[in-house]
């Protein structure tokens, strides 16, 4: 009758048939009544006692089977799908595979230990230096000059102090050689690099350095932070200084300002490298920005037409120079005429422009030249009259003064008629009233007139159609009324 070999857990492991033996395991399995049993028994008995002792694992080994791996001197079992350590750490110059999360591998090829984390990852756990040097973060003492031992953390490559961290600041005594480090003399409170010396103030002097991103710094260059403007807010409390070369404004280097050093000398330069004007622009006292003008290749130029001033009332440019001037002046100290400058006067001064006087009279001694053109219709002449006489009054010689107005139309004889506003006065700083001789005036008519009809001298210094006096000129327009009204005619005396 067969044996029934079950595992621990009860799950049957083999069914041994009588006179036979099982090979399924590393222990030979004996069935009942198989000859020479007693060898295979014992030597099941020795590989159990040795753990199967080899430098080769186990045939068909079973989940918990122990086995000494005489190779590396250690003791492993079988997990189900491989033989691990059972004690220290696997050993080998590859990273192994198949261990589980808290398993330590030896590389013997970097002499380091490592362990494996949840994720599956190796994690050294030490020692961090790799080779024959010195290569890690070295906790150190070291004593100060006033005989204080310090404690400092000494970054370290191949066996060169590349920084120290020190929680407070203080002197190495260089005086013992075993206690001094090559490239420090003042550590500092925080992280010193090598050769930043109090000598240099600061300032590395070979080429160890942070590289990437620090939040803040006391000093760039060897400079304390306070002598640095900011990029976006500068503020500069003393004299900033560009090269010759100047500098640019705009993305595209829009603006440049600098000095040109060709030519006569160091001229300074304000120009637009893009666009095809300068702007100026200006905050009123309404706190509104306007733009008074801008510099194009043309000239200076106003933004806005007659808006903008150059100079005001209480302050003013000396002396301004052109060749000339276009538009309109309020003042003027010279005039050109001709190829001389002539000043203005009221008086008739020689080589002097005439000017109106605070009456509004203008002055000369002669008028020579040809008139063109009058504002008004009449030549008139001023004469003394007896009466201050209305405008269109009909006019004769007569009164206590030179005129009167007529009053008798079949006797006076009508020399002219008051006018308005004469074309050209003669006489005019006489005394007296002007009286039209030649031109059109209105005049006084009574009774209704059609346009081109002659009125004659009536009385009272008037004119009618129906008068029976001289003739004093033809109507220009038609009155339909019957009491006096003024009359635009055309004299024909």
């Amino acid at each position: 009758m067969a044996y029934i070999i079950n595992l621990t857990n009860g799950t049957q492991l083999a069914s041994v048939e009588d006179g036979t033996i099982d090979q399924s395991t590393t222990l030979k399995l004996v069935g009942k009544n198989y000859a020479g049993y007693g060898e295979i028994q014992n030597e099941n008995f020795v590989h159990l006692l040795e753990n199967f002792s080899s430098a080769n694992q186990p045939a068909s080994p079973l989940s918990g089977q122990i086995w000494f791996d005489s190779s590396v001197k250690k003791l492993k079992f079988y997990d189900g799908t491989k033989f691990r350590t059972t004690g220290g750490a696997e050993v080998s110059t590859t990273q192994p595979v198949g261990l589980t999360t808290g398993d330590f591998w030896w590389d013997t090829t970097n002499n380091q230990l490592y362990a494996q984390n949840a994720s599956g990852a190796f994690v050294l756990i030490g020692p961090q230096s790799v080779g024959d040097t010195v290569t890690a973060m070295v906790t150190g003492q070291v004593r100060d000059n006033a005989g204080t031992v310090r404690t400092v953390i000494k970054g370290t490559i191949e066996d060169n102090v590349v920084f120290l961290v020190s929680n407070s600041e203080f002197t190495i005594d260089a005086t013992d050689a075993s206690n001094a480090i090559t490239g420090f003399d003042v550590v500092r409170q925080g992280l010193t690099l090598r050769n930043t010396t109090s000598a240099t103030n600061g300032v590395t002097s070979s080429s160890h350095r942070f590289y990437g991103t620090a939040t803040n710094a006391d000093r760039l260059n060897g400079q304390p932070a306070s002598s640095y403007a900011l990029a976006g807010n500068a503020n500069f409390t003393s004299t900033v200084r560009f090269g010759d070369t100047g500098f640019t404004v705009g993305a595209a280097n829009d603006l440049f300002i600098g000095v040109d050093t060709t030519g006569s000398g160091d001229e300074a330069v304000i120009e637009n490298t893009v666009g095809q004007k300068i702007r100026f622009k200006v905050k009123s006292s309404g706190g509104v920005t306007t733009e008074p003008f801008h510099i194009s290749a043309v000239g200076l130029i106003p933004t806005l037409t007659a808006t903008y001033d150059i100079g005001d009332v209480n302050f003013k440019w000396r002396n301004v120079y052109a060749n000339s001037f276009i538009g309109l002046a309020t003042n003027a100290t010279n005039l050109q005429v001709g190829s001389n400058f002539r000043t203005g006067d009221v008086n008739a001064t020689n080589n002097t422009v005439a000017v109106r006087d605070s009456s509004g009279n203008l002055a000369a001694n002669t008028f020579n030249g040809i008139s063109t053109s009058a504002k008004y219709a009449d030549l008139a002449e001023k004469y003394t009259t007896d009466n201050p006489y209305p405008v269109g009054t009909l006019m004769a010689i007569g009164g206590e003064k030179e005129a009167t107005a007529i009053d008798k139309a079949d006797s006076d004889i009508c020399i002219g008629v008051i006018s308005t506003q004469p074309a050209y006065l003669m006489n005019a700083e006489s005394e007296g009233q002007p009286i039209a001789l030649v031109g059109r005036v209105p005049v006084r008519i009574t009774g209704p007139v059609k346009k081109g009809e002659a009125v004659h001298v009536a009385k009272n210094g008037t004119a009618s159609v129906d008068g029976e006096g001289q003739l004093v000129g033809i109507a220009l327009e038609d009155n339909e009324r019957h009491e006096e009204t003024l009359v635009e005619c055309i004299l024909k005396l």
